[in-house]
């Protein structure tokens, strides 16, 4: 995704955009404990397993692992406890209902922090399928090779 300035990049699921067509992308605030903010700074957050529901009017992150901080001591978090998401209430009935209509789920793609503040970005997406899949990596792959044919060509060139 595209960093804006002033932007610290945590973590991304790059799995997500090889599982699911992305189809909307919502920048969500994330409420957080003292410990959990800076064990972010320095980098140890995983996305690969989390997933975001929408429950009794809260849209809420499940399975988002947040290392323990080393200097926390007895005041540490649980590392995969439910954390709710900050969004306005019409994106969340507006995603609540996208997703009980059509059969899309809410996809978490990365952590930063912006002007201080952790921000997550969560995307309504729709599986792939596994020919969907195997066409994405094939188109992958002739984009590498024509790039590198025309690298090769430009270098004869000069």
């Amino acid at each position: 995704m595209k960093k804006k300035d002033g932007e610290k990049n945590i973590c991304e699921n790059r799995k997500a955009r090889h599982e699911y067509h992305i189809l909307d992308v919502y920048e969500a605030g994330l409420e957080l404990r003292g410990t959990e903010v800076k064990s972010l700074r320095t980098a140890k957050a995983s996305l690969q397993e989390a997933y975001v529901r929408i429950e009794s009017g809260q849209a809420l992150i499940f399975n988002f692992h947040i290392s323990p901080y080393d200097m926390g001591n007895r005041f540490n978090h649980d590392p995969k406890r439910v954390r709710r998401l900050l969004l306005h209430k019409s994106e969340i009935r507006s995603l609540y209902a996208k997703v009980r209509e059509k059969g899309l789920t809410i996809v978490p793609l990365r952590i930063y922090f912006t002007e201080g503040l952790a921000k997550m970005e969560i995307a309504l997406a729709q599986g792939k399928k596994l020919y969907d899949k195997r066409d994405d990596i094939a188109a992958k792959d002739a984009k590498r090779e024509t790039d590198r044919a025309l690298r090769e060509r430009n270098k004869a060139i000069v």
